[in-house]
Parts: structure tokens; C-alpha cells; sequence
């Protein structure tokens, strides 16, 4: 990415303005009265101020013409907050990468055979069971909009952008169940045993208090729902990828 151009013609513009100024303004009324014209001192340059540093952004892969940049990767990593129980521990930049890669893939997939959008109601009832289900938000009140508010921000993040970054992730998932589920079923004991080895730890070790399991039940199935179909996803993710061109930049590296 590179900073933003002068815009074509802004020199001549400037410098027609500064004509029309010479010939308009008071040096030209001088020069029609009789006698001398006064000597007038040269104008003194006007000090412009500092511009201010441009942070560039760096591609770091392209998908099938997509872009991924450094700083989907960096708001990748910052996302990760608001799902810790399906990552308990910091993926690695490699990790990061391969997983927008991915996500890359399963979009341009999708844009074939668009769906209808997600709705604001359903993104606000996942939004709810999610104010619930991370342990950092004990401390941040965030069943309260101003503690939730306050949360999200502190991750680098504004509403919109976690509201839309959420549907987004709905109508991944909603692809990948439809076309991976079928015959898969989630127990109960199984959904129980996540919650008691999984959630509570996480919840002790922030010395929070956990919700009751019944409230985050559809939570963590879609979690479990997620770790079964990882090894189908896998392999059709794998095969698209050979059929398609995905090519990581390397630092320094320009772009094709």
C-alpha cells in the first residue's frame, strides 16, 4: 500500500489562482497610477507544516487475487479475545496467516452461491450468549452496554466492526455446517465434559464466575461442531487451494 498522490493539475490550479490574484488584486491597481510604483518587499515563504508519518501496510499473501494484508493479521490475533474457548492458547503468526488463507478460500467459494445475509436479530442474540461466555468480560461488566462497549475498545476493535466481523463468522459457519454436518451429532455428555474440563478451568483461572451450562450449551456445541468437521474442511480447503493460487510474500518481497 503507498501513501496518497498529489492530485494531477493541483501545481497549475495553485498557480492560476496566483495569477488571477496578481492581476486582480492591489499590485495591479498599482500599476495603473501614475508615478513610480511603490517598491514592495518580497513576500516571505510561509513554513508548511510537518506531514505526518504514513504508516505503511504490508501485503502478506494473495489468494486467487484477494489480498491479506499485516494488519488482517494483527486484528486477527486481537479477535482471538473474543473466543477463547476455541483457542486457549496464542496461535502463531504462520497460524494467523494460514487461517485468513483459509478464510480467504471459503469466501470466494461462498460468493458463488450467495446466500441471504445474516439478520441483525440473529447477530444480536449470538452477541448476547458471547457477553456471557468470555471470562475477561467478568471484570468489565460487560452485560452492562457500557462494560461491553468498553470491552470491545480495549481490543482494538469498535462495535460495528466485531457486529459485522460476527456475521461474518455466522455465515461461514452456516456454510460449513450445511455442507459438512450431515451425520454429525453432538451429544449431550459431550457438551457436558467441555464444559466441566474446558469452560470452568478457563473461568477459575480469571476468577470469574461461570455461567450456567444451560445457557452456553449451544455455545460450546458449536465449538465441538467445529472440531469434528476440521478434518473434512481440511481436506477440501487443502484440495481448493492446489486447484487455485495462493502465494505468501515474503519481507521485501513486491507484488506481481
Amino acid at each position: 500500500m503507498s501513501a496518497g498522490r498529489r492530485k494531477p493539475g493541483l501545481e497549475a490550479g495553485v498557480a492560476a489562482m496566483l495569477a488571477l490574484a496578481l492581476l486582480t488584486g492591489p499590485a495591479c491597481a498599482r500599476q495603473v497610477k501614475h508615478g513610480p510604483a511603490p517598491v514592495v518587499a518580497p513576500a516571505q515563504p510561509v513554513p508548511l507544516p510537518a506531514a505526518a508519518p504514513v504508516m505503511l501496510d504490508r501485503v502478506v499473501a494473495i489468494v486467487n487475487g484477494d489480498l491479506i494484508l499485516e494488519s488482517d493479521v494483527e486484528a486477527e490475533a486481537r479477535f482471538a479475545a473474543f473466543q477463547p474457548f476455541s483457542e486457549p492458547q496464542a496461535a502463531t503468526q504462520e497460524e494467523l496467516l494460514d487461517r485468513l488463507i483459509d478464510r480467504a478460500v471459503i469466501l470466494q467459494q461462498m460468493a458463488l452461491q450467495p446466500e441471504p445475509r445474516i439478520t441483525d436479530a440473529q447477530i444480536d442474540s449470538q452477541l448476547a450468549l458471547l457477553r456471557k461466555g468470555i471470562p475477561r468480560c467478568g471484570v468489565y461488566h460487560c452485560e452492562t452496554d457500557a462494560g461491553w462497549a468498553k470491552f470491545v475498545a480495549d481490543q482494538g476493535f469498535t462495535l460495528e466492526q466485531v457486529r459485522e466481523r460476527w456475521r461474518q463468522r455466522m455465515e461461514v459457519l452456516r456454510f460449513i455446517e450445511e455442507r459438512f454436518r450431515m451425520g454429525i451429532r453432538i451429544e449431550p455428555a459431550e457438551i457436558d465434559e467441555y464444559y466441566r474440563k474446558t469452560m470452568l478451568p478457563a473461568y477459575q483461572k480469571e476468577n470469574a464466575t461461570p455461567p450456567a451450562e444451560a445457557t452456553i450449551a449451544d455455545r460450546i456445541q458449536e465449538i465441538l461442531l467445529q472440531q469434528r468437521v476440521n478434518k473434512l474442511l481440511d481436506d477440501w480447503l487443502t484440495a481448493l487451494r492446489a486447484e487455485g493460487s495462493v502465494r505468501i510474500m515474503k519481507p521485501g518481497e513486491e507484488m506481481p
